[in-house]
């Protein structure tokens, strides 16, 4: 019972703790969401551990606990690929405006180039109708 009452506590926790990165917006919505939903099936399972040996009879398992370590791994591995993808994106999105800047660069550069340079000899001269400094 002692178990059951600690997860309850750690998902309540967890829920605040979103919640209060959600308002600060610390975190994303649908990152939100994953992990909301992620402790309502814990707190599910926490409330009511017949769910799990339910689950378990279900699909064959031998165990509740083999069931939850498995759904545990499949969480994570999900979790893994999903911030896999994330970050591929962001690097591809990175390199392209690294790529972008450089052009722009250049393009000032041209510019600048093509600009001529006024007082370039003299650089304490003023423009015509400049007041003195």
């Amino acid at each position: 019972m002692r178990g059951y009452l600690t997860a309850l506590v750690v998902c309540a926790l967890t829920v605040g703790t979103i919640g209060y990165l959600l308002r600060s917006r610390r975190i994303r919505e649908k990152y939100a969401a994953s992990w909301i939903a992620l402790a309502v099936a814990v707190v599910t399972v926490g409330a009511v551990p017949s769910v799990l040996t339910w689950l378990a009879t279900l699909l064959g398992v031998q165990t509740p606990v083999n069931l939850l370590f498995l759904v545990s791994g499949v969480v994570l591995l999900i979790v893994c690929v999903q911030f896999s993808v994330e970050i591929s994106q962001l690097e591809e999105e990175t390199r392209t405006l690294a790529e972008e800047i450089a052009l722009l660069r250049l393009d000032l550069e041209d510019v600048r180039s093509q600009i001529p340079q006024q007082g370039a000899a003299d650089p304490d001269a003023r423009p015509s109708g400049a007041p003195p400094a």
